[in-house]
């Protein structure tokens, strides 16, 4: 049966369902994690793009068949918490200093030629900083309270009452810090043409582009994993417990 779109369906919950959308917004400048909450009408005319041709790339997607294509939706949130974990934050932590020794490199053999390249790394190193601090929030005081309260479900116990009252507080800071570096990466996308390199630049030039561009693709799963699928099933399990 073919699918057809929905007009009133948000752009977070087309990726929440197939994760394949998400190419089609990246490759319009849609954001589809921190700003996921708006129908596709309203992104296109917020940025003045052609509704009617997002529109057909995205039915495309959603009746072609992909192996590819992971359910992260069906998961049970302990497992999806370990996923984000052992995948994104590694991975976060992994790429954060070798992109920094790249860029501090490209600032003091281009940074004249090139001043843009001084923003960058200036943007990139508070980014590094507060999603290290962030991820360090999550794997501390978020996700162990989502693992306890799958488990208490699971076993049918009850679940005693955090010291943050209810997951909507860390949640709501989680969501704030994920607009801030959402807004961090746009701004880094615009002063480098979005990761496209001047001509003229050595491998190390390229190499650096290429990987922010990486980055910010995982930084966007990471977040649309999180606003879109972790934090609203771990609000909706917490109100199954009398707190």
């Amino acid at each position: 049966m073919e699918l057809t779109m929905d007009k009133e369906k948000q752009i977070g919950e087309y990726v929440a369902e197939d994760f394949r959308t998400a190419a089609v917004f990246s490759k319009f400048r849609i954001d589809f994690c921190c700003n996921g909450n708006r129908t596709v009408s309203e992104a296109c005319k917020a940025k003045g793009l052609d509704e009617a041709k997002v529109t057909e790339e995205i039915h495309s997607i959603l009746n072609s068949v992909s192996e590819e294509t992971i359910d992260y939706k069906s998961w049970p949130l302990d497992l999806l918490v370990d996923y984000i974990e052992k995948k994104h934050h590694r991975y976060v932590e992994e790429k954060i200093p070798v992109l920094r020794q790249f860029l501090d490199k490209l600032c003091k053999v281009h940074g004249k030629r090139h001043p843009e390249l001084l923003k960058i790394y200036e943007l990139f190193t508070a980014s590094s900083g507060e999603l290290s601090a962030h991820m360090k929030k999550e794997e501390l005081i978020l996700f162990p309270y989502v693992k306890r309260m799958v488990e208490a479900k699971r076993s049918h116990t009850t679940i005693e009452s955090p010291q943050f009252e209810t997951v909507e507080n860390p949640i709501a800071m989680m969501m704030h810090e994920h607009d801030n570096e959402g807004e961090r990466f746009r701004y880094i996308a615009e002063l480098t043409n979005d990761y496209n390199p001047p001509a003229d630049t050595c491998n190390t030039y390229k190499v650096a582009y290429a990987m922010l561009d990486e980055f910010e693709k995982d930084l966007h799963l990471h977040i649309h994993l999180e606003n879109n699928i972790l934090f609203p099933k771990a609000i909706k399990l917490e109100r199954t417990f009398k707190l």
